[in-house]
């Protein structure tokens, strides 16, 4: 299966909330996400594209259906160095396990460097979640660092741990 990123609109956010499963929620979201919701955050990130700043996202498509999202966040600071770039990204339970999420991930950085946005594409990570791990590794990130977030909590509030992989651009 080949990727292709587009910008998310509207019409897609049932598509996208359709997509999102119990792993989704636990490893990117926190909780499953509203058609309404989505349909705001597809235009903040619109937004962020047009004036070039903050979060900007895609969706993941491959054989016209949406398979997934990727993020990319310059603004991200926790755990990263100046000039990291925060990717996030998720695929959806039907197109696991076809490699989307790390040709998501490279096309992405391919964006990147022709943006000239950042130095070095990064990826947070739990350790445990041994799927985005093999993601990174398949994508050439090197791991960095382990730290303690001073952003992101469990559902009990305590502070989650996280691995960093990061890739030159």
């Amino acid at each position: 299966m080949v990727v292709e990123l587009r910008p998310l609109t509207h019409g897609d956010a049932e598509a996208h909330c359709a997509g999102e499963d119990e792993a989704t929620v636990r490893w990117l979201t926190g909780d499953y996400g509203t058609v309404e919701g989505a349909r705001a955050h597809f235009d903040l990130l619109a937004e962020n594209a047009a004036a070039g700043r903050g979060k900007r996202g895609f969706g993941v498509w491959t054989g016209g259906r949406l398979a997934g999202y990727v993020d990319f966040d310059p603004d991200v600071n926790d755990g990263l160095e100046p000039h990291d770039v925060n990717l996030s990204y998720a695929v959806h339970p039907w197109a696991r396990g076809a490699g989307l999420a790390s040709q998501a991930v490279l096309a992405i950085c391919q964006h990147l460097r022709e943006q000239g946005i950042g130095q070095r594409a990064a990826i947070r990570v739990e350790p445990e979640n041994a799927a985005s791990v093999r993601v990174a590794e398949s994508c050439g990130f090197r791991h960095v660092r382990r730290f303690t977030s001073s952003t992101d909590t469990r559902d009990d509030g305590s502070p989650v741990p996280l691995s960093v992989y990061v890739l030159d651009l």
